[in-house]
C-alpha cells in the first residue's frame, strides 16, 4: 500500500477540454485523488507543475508543445512527480520516447475511465501504469534483435535539458518551418527564435539547426 498521507495530488494536461473533464469527473469521484491542477499546453502543465508539485502529472503525448516536453522538464524540475502519458497513440515510437522521457505510466484514452483511479493508485505505489499489450511490447524490445539495451550509457540524453518553448521551436524546425514563420506561429520576434534555435543546437551539441533537426528525427524514430 502507499504510505502517502492524503489524497494524492493528480495535475491533468490535455488540450482537449472534454477530455480533460472526463478525467477531471472520474478522478474527483474517487476520495483517493485531489486535482490540483490543469493544464492545456506542455508550457502550462511544466509551469503548473512547477507551482503545484503534484504526485501524479498526468499529460496527453500530442498537446501543443509536446506532452514528451513537458514530461522532460518536469521530471527535470520536479523530480518526485510521476508522469503518466495519457493519449491516443499506441505507436512504437511515442511509447517508448515516453518511456525515455521519464513516464511510469502510458495509458490509452480507449481506456476504460472507471479503471483510471486503479492504474494511477498503483503508480503511487510503484507499479508501472500500462496494458498488457503495451508491455508484451517494451519485453519484446528489450529482448529484440537489436540489443540496444546493452550499449553502454555515459550521460542522459541532451534533449531532456531542453525547456518546453525549445522543444515547441525544434518541433516547428522538423517540419520545416522558417524562422519567420515559427515567429508568427509562437507570436515572438524573429530575435527571439533565434535565440532560441542557438540554445537548441548548444544543448545538442550540434553543428547548426540542420544537425538539430536530423538529431530529433534520429532519436524520435525508436
Amino acid at each position: 500500500m502507499s504510505a502517502h498521507a492524503g489524497p494524492l495530488r493528480v495535475l491533468i494536461a490535455d488540450d482537449h477540454a472534454p477530455t480533460r473533464e472526463d478525467v477531471r469527473r472520474a478522478l474527483e469521484a474517487d476520495v483517493r485523488f485531489k486535482i490540483c491542477a490543469t493544464a492545456a499546453d506542455a508550457a502550462g502543465a511544466v509551469q503548473a507543475a512547477v507551482r503545484a508539485v503534484p504526485d501524479i502529472c498526468l499529460l496527453d503525448i500530442r498537446m501543443p508543445g509536446s506532452g514528451l516536453a513537458s514530461a522532460w522538464e518536469i521530471t527535470a524540475r520536479v523530480p518526485k512527480a510521476k508522469i503518466v502519458m495519457l493519449t491516443v497513440s499506441d505507436e512504437d515510437a511515442d511509447l517508448f520516447a515516453a518511456l525515455r522521457a521519464g513516464a511510469v505510466g502510458y495509458l490509452l484514452k480507449t481506456m476504460n475511465m472507471a479503471q483510471l483511479g486503479d492504474e494511477l493508485h498503483g503508480v503511487s505505489c510503484g507499479e508501472a501504469a500500462m496494458s498488457r499489450a503495451l508491455v508484451a511490447r517494451v519485453l519484446e524490445r528489450f529482448h529484440g534483435r537489436a540489443p540496444r539495451w546493452r550499449r553502454p550509457v555515459t550521460r542522459e540524453p541532451a534533449e531532456g535539458r531542453l525547456t518546453s518553448r525549445e522543444w515547441e521551436v525544434l518541433e516547428l524546425l522538423t517540419q520545416g518551418r522558417s524562422t519567420a514563420e515559427i515567429s508568427e506561429r509562437l507570436a515572438v520576434s524573429v530575435a527571439v527564435v533565434r535565440v532560441h534555435i542557438s540554445a537548441i543546437v548548444r544543448k545538442l551539441e550540434v553543428a547548426d539547426r540542420a544537425a538539430a533537426v536530423a538529431l530529433f528525427n534520429r532519436r524520435s524514430g525508436i
